[in-house]
């Protein structure tokens, strides 16, 4: 019973803190393992060996292969296949594209990697396409069991209570239903979806400044007669003047020393403000040439929400300076500096020499792109990346290798032939995924041991037990598809699994239809930005509004979710 109040205690002041700050997930669920081995609910062996998990292990050496598989020509195949005159046609051979490659390989890297490829393409508004890209890629990562973290996550759990390892194409025939409904939704919506291309008036391009030096040319001299009024693809929205912004710059403006001219346009005609003298883009001393660019988005759990580039001393922290901020549809105002950052924030950076040696990049930012830095494999080196992996695939199907051996060896002779760099280990290592997810097994573990999922489930079980398990089993779902849109994904996997294994438990059904009404919801984030990786790196590439994905979203998560509920008790009966 002490136990029981203590661990409560613990969840309630975890889940209040994933709700309510944004404190990073990562510290929350160490933390409260942390505290329960403290107060004795776990010894320091059961607490460590949830690191350790199968599941969890071939998660991150997938995540880390996927390094490799990134590099391939796969996906600039893939890129060069989308130019259809059709935008229904691109839609389609896009989502059938990505889904099929989000089911075996890592979604977040997927998205990533065609994002510019789509913003270039010379047919269709890229915010006709980033959308359907995002969501067809969680759709695709629903097919396999290592499609998306969330599949291999429920997994983990479910061998930790004892049942069955779930196996490879286990999630196959509901993943299949839900990406048939859910691209056929997707394609009856476009219509729904904004057109921010280039001609669209109602396009929120990059914010970007630069300061007039001493002794530049351009002093003293008007704005039309400098020539800032002719730029292609940039358009001289304001001066910044000893701290006083002056809004809507007329042609006869006179330019001053120190005055920071402020840009709005297309990052690509950056290059055209070099041709004025003494007007530097990026500035305080930074030497780097502003023609070798980076674009990142703010991650939701970044520190940086909330502070200014200023305050958060961005240069010395990246090693890398600021020079174009764009945020959706919002206009911004006063400097780059001035700027509070928030989650889903384009920011284009002109990047330093370490800049890609910092452990705390993909803590900080949910995509990040050299702009003129992909580097990639030859046509030979890509078919034996691709081909090898295809056969550990093969090999864990077919019984013959555990996957966890078989990309473990796989990785190793990666990194051996140089494809893969201990550098872009150290980088890419899912430290956070780890701690979340190993924290997450121990408290889940606990729930179940301690009686404390029991009690949930029991409680739910007066509300709930006049509809029967079916009723029971809807309830879990719609519970975590409601903590997915409002926390992450492996959160609402691991606050939910206890509590659904419980439930199953107490109707003395099969557990298999409730975990898999937890892997399913968990990946069932369509209506906010911020739910899910992939739709926060769209978010401002896409130039979106938080109503585009509630009006392409909550339609495709409805009926996402009727499918879902239907086909899952048919394919694992109670």
């Amino acid at each position: 019973m002490v136990e029981q109040l203590i661990l409560t205690g613990i969840m309630l002041l975890l889940v209040g803190c994933l709700f309510g700050t944004r404190i990073n997930p990562a510290w929350l669920f160490v933390s409260a393992i942390g505290t329960s081995y403290l107060t004795g609910l776990i010894d320091l062996e059961n607490m460590l060996v949830n690191y350790t998990n199968p599941s969890l292990i071939t998660l991150v050496l997938l995540i880390l292969v996927s390094i490799a598989i990134e590099k391939t020509t796969l996906i600039q195949r893939l890129a060069k296949s989308l130019s259809s005159g059709s935008l229904v046609k691109s839609v389609t051979k896009l989502g059938l594209s990505t889904a099929f490659l989000s089911s075996f390989t890592n979604n977040t890297a997927v998205v990533a990697s065609l994002i510019t490829a789509i913003k270039d393409n010379p047919n269709h508004s890229p915010s006709k396409l980033l959308l359907p890209l995002s969501y067809t890629a969680i759709l695709g990562g629903t097919i396999t069991l290592i499609g998306t973290s969330t599949n291999l996550i429920v997994n983990g759990f479910a061998v930790d209570a004892g049942m069955a390892p779930l196996g490879f194409f286990d999630f196959t025939l509901v993943g299949l239903g839900a990406l048939s409904v859910g691209l056929i939704t997707i394609l009856v919506m476009l219509k729904c979806l904004p057109d921010n291309g280039k001609n669209s008036q109602e396009v929120v391009p990059f914010y970007l400044e630069g300061k007039v030096q001493t002794g530049s040319k351009l002093i003293n001299r008007t704005v039309e007669e400098n020539g800032l009024r002719d730029l292609k693809d940039l358009f001289l929205a304001e001066i910044i003047r000893d701290g006083n912004r002056i809004c809507a710059v007329t042609p006869q403006h006179i330019i001053q020393q120190d005055d920071i001219l402020l840009f709005v346009g297309d990052i690509k005609s950056v290059p055209l403000l070099t041709r004025f003298d003494g007007l530097k883009v990026v500035h305080d001393k930074h030497e780097k040439d502003i023609e070798h660019l980076v674009e990142v988005v703010v991650s939701q759990s970044s520190k940086l929400i909330g502070k200014t580039v200023k305050e958060a001393h961005f240069r010395e922290q990246f090693h890398a300076a600021v020079i174009a901020i764009r945020r959706g549809h919002d206009r911004l105002q006063g400097g780059l500096g001035q700027v509070r950052l928030q989650a889903g924030d384009s920011l284009i950076l002109a990047p330093g020499k370490s800049f890609y040696d910092l452990t705390n990049l993909k803590r900080e930012f949910v995509y990040i792109s050299g702009l003129d830095l992909q580097t990639h494999l030859g046509a030979k080196q890509s078919n034996i990346v691709l081909l090898s992996f295809a056969g550990v695939l093969g090999l864990s199907i077919l019984g013959a290798v555990p996957l966890v051996k078989g990309l473990l060896v796989l990785l190793i002779g990666l990194m051996l032939c140089g494809t893969i760099k201990l550098s872009e280990i150290k980088r890419r290592f899912p430290i956070e995924l780890l701690a979340v997810v190993g924290s997450a097994i121990g408290l889940a573990k606990l729930m179940i041991g301690t009686g404390l999922a029991g009690q949930i489930s029991d409680a739910m079980f007066v509300v709930l037990g006049d509809f029967g398990p079916y009723g029971a089993f809807i309830a879990i779902f719609l519970m975590t598809v409601l903590f997915t849109e409002l926390i992450t994904n492996n959160a609402a996997a691991a606050l939910s699994f206890p509590v659904a294994y419980s439930l199953a438990i107490g109707f003395n059904v099969e557990p298999l239809p409730f975990i898999m009404a937890v892997a399913f919801g968990a990946s069932a984030s369509f209506i906010s930005p911020f739910g899910y990786q992939t739709n926060l790196m769209v978010y401002s590439a896409g130039n979106y509004r938080l109503k585009d994905y509630v009006m392409m979203g909550l339609p495709l998560s409805i009926i996402y979710s009727i499918t879902v509920l239907t086909l899952i008790p048919l394919v694992f009966p109670f």
